[in-house]
């Protein structure tokens, strides 16, 4: 074929008329090319439709063509579609099975033979509509509309053999997409009925679904659906490749009729679907050809692909249609032994890669795709190394040509050499002292804030592009290193459009033989970023200091405040002959004030008063509250007020003082030593717990409201004379209270507790916490525990 580059070469100049000769031939030659291609198709076709009928073998089926045309006088394109029109019958005879088969019967010879064929006339109509398919869905949907009549077919499923074994669906009607998704790829496991009767190449009547189903899995959801099936084997060789599933939910068998009429449409579809396949479906042999040796010369790994799609159009895989030799799939095969696989196959990971979808955008829009770089380990003259590739897909057609493009080495120093400076946010710079010329990378432009058209600036003019505090450091440093090669490491600021900016200047110099600097090269780096979080560090631990220091200074007040306010003795105390040992836990850590807090002093007379109270809430407010109940209280009864008028005034100093907050429960008991009687009164406070003789028990708690809740109050007093080896516990509610816990439980448990304690554990207060608290503190704790001695005073 002359070229323009074959004018070119020969010295001629090629003109417009030869210019329109040249286009003119290549034209020409592609119309022959395609016509060729349609000519192809359709004795194809037509090989399909008389194998179907007689059971021989493609190259039989041809030359039975080559015959007919001859003795007809026409061509062999006429006789092609004579017989895709009318189907005529063949010349040769064999006889017609009338027993139930298990391969497709042969054809009867002569025009009455063929009438008297069962299913001749439904075989011309299904040939007929065969002609017109253009996909594997078209034809399973034609088969099930010709099979669905006679014989009751309610679906239809084609398996082809797959080329790495197992067998995959192409085709379906009556089937839904899930289902068919399910069974879209069958692995080589025999007990799956289509694909037993692949590899027996002997035909599946499943007609009892009790006993299919304890011999195979089924297909349906549920399998039940179809109670009765068959699984023909088809092929043009000695080795079937297609399996065609028929399936009906008639729970019977298949008359001997609809199986020969079965028979009759398989072997027809089998010669289709073979015609579908072959390179003549989509194009002749010598365009596919042509295809494939431009492919054999390409450089590189390069893919062409065909869309294959299920009946609602969507894509379900590529098909290779042709493949360069540098292609290889992870079994080891390059080339043309790719052609004919799906992509799946060729790459099996590839739904889980970008490179899926963007085959998918590129087939559906028309724009390429090109992947980010990647690396891939490849031998090379026997030595292993890893190479930079990116992926390219671009429309070719209706399918796709994919690409695996390789960088060249420098391309990959280039390229990662870019990275770093783009992810260190930093750029290079070289400049001359000789010659005064100056290179800096695009990324040094960017750090320093520059204008590229500007270029670069002289090393003795950088320290001007800092900001005037920065600028008299960085200008010694450069002069020391122009002067004595000295080389340097600068921290300097630079103002830009986007603000101020923290900068680094790296530098060193390159002597000539007698020491003088005559190049220069570094780096400047944007630590913007570093610095600020170095800055917010300090502010951070400037500002931690003084809430440290303020925290100290809040402990030492709260020291100073609770040991004013609420001494607690380092070890127990002796009142009136009873020993007394006193627990303390503020809710708040390290604040060891709040609303709780507890009196125990010795009377004239040799008595002694306990008093101990709750204050609503925490903080300030609840600690001036409990301070001025405290004293006041202890002052009423050591003046001589009685218990519940003490605590009626008590009432009504926080319903009518200012000063005072909240609400309040309290306990007041005076201890008569003389009589061991104990006398006690109670505002809303939970009752204390005697032990006596290893029981302990809840004492019974005499009428008091709550302190500050009203302006009538009624307050009753009770007494308790103990003996010798009693003990008796005061506390506050966060001692008991639990969320969700009635106080009737709480209470209970509470007993339980101090009547488990051994009589001389030590400390007796540290234990109890230690079992009713268990790191499940909510609120401030206060805890009187009150022994009278055996032999005590009497």
């Amino acid at each position: 074929m002359t070229s323009v580059q074959d004018a070119s070469d020969s010295g001629a100049t090629p003109d417009l008329a030869a210019l329109t000769r040249i286009v003119a031939r290549q034209r020409a030659e592609l119309d022959r090319l395609h016509d060729l291609a349609a000519t192809t198709a359709v004795v194809e076709r037509a090989k399909g439709a008389l194998m179907a009928l007689t059971g021989g073998s493609p190259e039989a089926a041809y030359d039975e063509l080559v015959s007919r045309a001859k003795s007809g006088g026409r061509t062999l394109l006429e006789e092609c579609w004579l017989t895709l029109g009318s189907l005529p019958p063949p010349s040769r005879p064999s006889a017609v099975p009338r027993t139930q088969p298990s391969r497709p019967p042969a054809a009867a010879t002569g025009d009455s033979a063929r009438r008297d064929m069962p299913g001749a006339q439904e075989a011309d109509a299904l040939g007929r509509a065969l002609v017109l398919v253009r996909s594997r869905q078209d034809l399973a949907a034609a088969l099930l509309e010709h099979l669905r009549h006679d014989v009751g077919a309610e679906a239809v499923m084609i398996f082809s053999r797959l080329p790495v074994d197992g067998i995959e669906l192409i085709g379906y009607a009556g089937v839904d997409e899930t289902l068919a998704a399910q069974w879209r790829h069958v692995p080589p496991l025999r007990g799956v009925a289509p694909y037993d009767a692949l590899v027996t190449g002997e035909a599946a009547w499943l007609e009892d679904f009790t006993a299919a189903e304890k011999r195979f899995r089924l297909i349906g959801n549920p399998p039940q659906r179809w109670r009765s099936r068959a699984w023909l084997p088809a092929g043009s060789g000695e080795r079937p490749d297609i399996v065609i599933g028929v399936l009906r939910t008639r729970p019977e068998p298949f008359a001997p009729r609809a199986r020969e009429h079965i028979w009759a449409a398989v072997g027809l579809c089998a010669g289709r679907l073979h015609s579908l396949d072959s390179p003549a479906g989509e194009g002749s042999d010598d365009a596919a050809g042509l295809v494939q040796a431009v492919f054999d010369a390409l450089p590189g790994a390069a893919l062409l692909l065909t869309p294959v799609r299920s009946a609602g159009g969507a894509v379900q895989d590529f098909r290779i249609d042709a493949a360069s030799p540098q292609a290889v799939d992870a079994a080891g095969r390059t080339g043309r032994e790719l052609v004919g696989l799906r992509l799946r196959e060729y790459r099996p990971t590839v739904t889980d890669e970008p490179l899926w979808q963007g085959c998918l955008n590129t087939l559906a829009t028309g724009k390429p795709y090109e992947s980010e770089p990647f690396a891939q380990r490849q031998t090379v003259g026997g030595a292993a190394e890893l190479a930079t590739y990116v992926v390219r897909v671009v429309r070719f057609g209706e399918g796709l040509m994919i690409t695996w493009i390789r960088h060249d080495p420098s391309d990959r120093q280039e390229q990662r050499l870019a990275d770093v400076q783009r992810l260190g946010n930093l750029g290079w710079a070289t400049w001359n002292l000789l010659t005064h010329e100056a290179a800096w990378s695009a990324q040094a432009y960017a750090v320093l804030g520059q204008a590229p058209a500007d270029g670069p600036v002289r090393l003795a003019e950088l320290p001007g592009l800092a900001v005037p505090e920065d600028a008299p450091a960085l200008s010694g440093a450069v002069g020391r290193l122009l002067r004595e090669g000295r080389p340097f490491d600068m921290p300097f600021r630079v103002r830009t459009r986007h603000g101020t900016r923290h900068l680094r200047a790296v530098a060193e110099a390159v002597t000539d033989s007698g020491g003088t600097p005559i190049q220069v090269h570094g780096f400047v780096q944007d630590v913007t970023a570093q610095r600020s979080a170095e800055l917010a560090l300090v502010e951070s631990e400037r500002a931690i200091l003084s809430q440290q220091a303020l925290l100290q200074a809040e402990r030492t007040i709260a020291a100073r405040l609770q040991q004013a306010l609420l001494p607690l003795p380092k070890n127990p105390m002796l009142l009136a002959g009873l020993r007394i040992e006193v627990a303390y836990l503020p809710a708040q850590s390290g604040l060891n004030v709040g609303g709780d807090w507890f009196s125990a002093l010795e009377l004239a007379g040799g008595d002694a008063l306990f008093v101990l109270g709750d204050v609503a809430g925490h903080g300030i407010d609840a600690v001036a509250t409990m301070a001025q109940l405290r004293f006041t209280a202890k002052g009423m009864v050591s003046t001589g007020s009685s218990l519940t008028g003490a605590l009626e005034r008590l009432n009504s100093l926080l319903l009518h003082t200012h000063d005072t907050f909240g609400t309040a429960t309290m306990i007041l008991a005076r201890y008569h030593a003389g009589e061991r009687r104990l006398e006690w009164a109670q505002a809303g406070h939970p009752p204390p717990v005697l032990v006596r003789g290893g029981r302990a028990e809840l004492l019974p708690r005499p009428t008091g409201m709550l302190l500050g809740a009203c302006d009538t109050p009624h307050f009753e007093q009770a007494e308790t004379v103990l003996e010798a080896g009693d003990r008796l516990v005061l506390y506050t509610d966060g001692l008991v209270e639990r969320p969700g816990e009635s106080i009737d439980a709480s209470l209970t448990r509470l007993v339980k507790a101090v009547e488990a304690q051994t009589p001389d554990a030590q400390p007796a207060t540290t234990g109890l916490l230690d079992a009713l608290l268990r790191g499940e503190q909510r609120d401030d704790v206060c805890v009187l525990d009150i022994r009278v001695p055996d032999g005590g005073r009497g």
